[in-house]
């Protein structure tokens, strides 16, 4: 009879275990769906408050400052030369290259694509890219493939190089720590951006 009982209260023990299980599952799937639509809607303000921040309306949504997520391919499509800054908000030098990131995304609306995203708050969007550090900002020529700075400017400012391992294939040119806007500017240069 005790053996019976102890079976029966194993029984219950995995049936609430099972519906606990279950009940965690549906939260954090709940919890994600939240997330995601909160990140929509914080984009969306985001975009919003750097074309009042800035004064210009006029800016298109395709460039804009603030991304959540970075795609490869989609960056490949801009035709213009591209920099990405990854950061976040609440990093000390992140926060010294903010200006110059709204400055020049502002200025070269049309000639060149200047973004940030915070990767402390957009995890998922870095994954993607080779950061080790914040900021690091990733680099790519008007036609989508990765920038090749001069041995010129590769003695001025200090850039990484990334290959395919198996076809020796370059995919990413990295710069890690902050740059200046004057930095910016010859980088750009070189990219043919005036």
């Amino acid at each position: 009879m005790a053996d019976n009982q102890t079976t029966k209260k194993e029984s219950k023990k995995q049936l609430w275990l099972r519906i606990g299980v279950i009940a965690a599952i549906i939260v954090v799937v709940g919890i994600i769906f939240i997330v995601k639509n909160i990140s929509k809607k914080e984009s969306t303000t985001l975009a919003n408050e750097s074309s009042q921040i800035t004064g210009q309306s006029d800016i298109d949504e395709t460039y804009s400052l603030k991304l959540t997520v970075a795609d490869l391919e989609t960056i490949k499509t801009y035709g213009v030369p591209t920099v990405i800054d990854f950061g976040s908000d609440s990093c000390i030098p992140c926060k010294e290259m903010a200006p110059t990131l709204e400055k020049l995304n502002a200025e070269w609306q049309g000639k060149a694509v200047v973004q940030f995203m915070d990767v402390w708050k957009y995890t998922d969007g870095v994954s993607d890219f080779p950061v080790q550090v914040i900021p690091t900002q990733v680099f790519f020529d008007a036609d989508g493939t990765p920038f090749i700075p001069s041995e010129n400017l590769q003695k001025e400012i200090q850039f990484d190089m990334y290959s395919v391992k198996e076809s020796g294939a370059h995919v990413f040119t990295v710069h890690q720590g902050g740059l200046t806007e004057e930095q910016m500017r010859i980088i750009f240069a070189e990219m043919g951006v005036e």
